[in-house]
C-alpha cells in the first residue's frame, strides 16, 4: 500500500458487508476520549498507538478484522500494520461508515 492509498476514495460498502458476513471483529483505533462519545457496540478498542503491543491479542482473535477511527486515517495505518503482521483486515474507515451495515 503505497503512501496516498489510505486517501483514495472507493465504496468500501461491498468489502464491509463480506467482512461482517464473515465474523469480522470490529477494531477501533480512536482515543478513548473519541470512543466514550460513540462506537459500535461489541467493537473492539484499542487506540492506534497500543496496537503493536497488542498483535499476538488481535491474531488470537483468529477472525477477519475492518479497522476504524474517525476519518479512516487511522484506520489505514492500524490496518497497514496489522496486514504486514499476518492479519485478515481491511480498513473500514470512519466507525459511523461500518455502522450503517449493521442492522
Amino acid at each position: 500500500m503505497g503512501l496516498f492509498d489510505m486517501f483514495k476514495r472507493k465504496n468500501m460498502s461491498a468489502e464491509i458487508k463480506e467482512y461482517l458476513e464473515n465474523d469480522a471483529v470490529i477494531l477501533d483505533v480512536r482515543t478513548q476520549s473519541e470512543w466514550d462519545e460513540g462506537h459500535i457496540e461489541n467493537s473492539k478498542h484499542i487506540v492506534l498507538n497500543l496496537i503493536p503491543l497488542e498483535i499476538e491479542q488481535i491474531k488470537a482473535w483468529n477472525k477477519p478484522v475492518i479497522a476504524v477511527c474517525r476519518s479512516g486515517g487511522r484506520s489505514g495505518q492500524a490496518a497497514q500494520f496489522l496486514t504486514q503482521n499476518g492479519v485478515n483486515v481491511i480498513n473500514g474507515g470512519p466507525w459511523q461508515n461500518v455502522a450503517k451495515h449493521l442492522d
